[in-house]
């Protein structure tokens, strides 16, 4: 990162490029690390901008050489950790400050806001406009986040029991809190968890628990015959199969609520309560109202592989596949009546 330093306030001084070194690494830090919490916004900028404010008051209170250099360091460290903006670079940029001396000097604080504090915010905007081209998040918002639909719950297996200041705690207690965010300790919690729902259910997989007597529609199954078979089992999902058996989509009870708000219906149909009924009269088939692709696994997976699945994926079920062909399906229902059967067969408490 290059920035204009003159060689003193006079217009016509001259100057030259001042290389800022340590702003490589808060980039790197930036653009490659964006999860860490030595790379947030807060840390990066004011770890930087206070560094630089530490080793210019020493350079104006007179002090020079590798004694003043490394009090410039040491007092950038403590003034990071006490504002919580530990930034790895910040304390290279007092060390890049102290060996500047002079030029840095005639200029005094202004060099704290540009290049250093200017060459930083820079460096954030660009990270935050990158990560949000690739699809990344950053910064890392406050735990917890509102859930994936929009509400104040968060996702399903972040559900842990621990609340925020729970969290902090335990990356206090063993001094991580400069290593791992409270977003990533809570993923990390809830896939402990979810390995751990998965050794308590043993060896059994999908084709242990599935349902095997499907019920399925084809590509060209009239959409009509299809909301029959809905009414007729009451089910929340039906496959959709190709000419050889293999899943193409599935269609979700969803599916025609979102069908039924989009379709014209008339006047009189709605007036007399009908709109069911006249829903039931469209021309499509199967194909046009299905979902896809479709989340599927194979029959040998283990069940607690479904648990992330059919937790919060937006699916009711899950298509069971053996050589390419469908042949079974595990259900939210299945799931929860297999967890609770194992539960209360291996946990004393239920035993009675």
């Amino acid at each position: 990162m290059l920035a204009w330093l003159a060689a003193d306030g006079t217009p016509g001084s001259g100057g030259g490029l001042f290389l800022i070194a340590p702003l490589g690494a808060t980039a790197f830090l930036l653009f490659a690390l964006p999860n860490s919490p030595l790379a947030q916004p807060w840390s990066a900028v004011v770890g930087n901008t206070v560094s630089g404010v530490v080793a210019v008051t020493v350079l104006l209170l007179g002090g020079s050489g590798p004694i003043a250099a490394g009090v410039a360091v040491a007092g950038a460290m403590v003034a990071m950790s006490l504002l919580r903006a530990m930034h790895p670079p910040g304390g290279a940029i007092a060390l890049a400050t102290m060996l500047a001396g002079d030029p840095v000097v005639e200029l005094a604080y202004s060099f704290v806001l540009a290049p250093i504090l200017l060459d930083t915010l820079l460096l954030v905007v660009a990270a935050m406009l990158f990560h949000r081209a690739t699809g990344r998040n950053y910064p890392l918002g406050h735990y917890p986040e509102p859930g994936r639909h929009g509400t104040t719950d968060p996702d399903p297996l972040l559900r842990l029991g621990l609340e925020p200041e729970e969290l902090q705690q335990l990356v206090q207690r063993f001094r991580q809190s400069t290593n791992i965010g409270l977003e990533d300790l809570a993923e990390l919690l809830a896939a402990a968890e979810e390995t751990l729902a998965t050794k308590k259910v043993g060896n059994l997989t999908c084709a242990d628990v599935m349902s095997r007597d499907l019920v399925t529609v084809s590509l060209g199954t009239p959409l009509t015959q299809v909301a029959a078979l809905f009414r007729e089992h009451h089910f929340k999902t039906l496959p959709v199969v190709d000419e050889n058996a293999r899943i193409a989509g599935i269609i979700s009870q969803n599916d025609f609520i979102q069908r039924a708000i989009a379709a014209p219906q008339t006047r009189a149909a709605t007036l007399l309560g009908r709109a069911s009924r006249a829903t039931m009269r469209w021309r499509g088939r199967a194909a046009d109202i299905m979902t896809t692709p479709v989340i599927s696994v194979k029959d040998t997976t283990p069940v607690g592989a479904l648990i992330p699945l059919l937790a919060d994926h937006g699916v009711q079920a899950v298509p069971i596949n053996a050589d390419e062909r469908l042949v079974g399906v595990v259900t939210r229902s299945d799931l929860l009546a297999v967890l609770a059967e194992h539960i209360a067969r291996n946990d004393p408490a239920f035993s009675d």
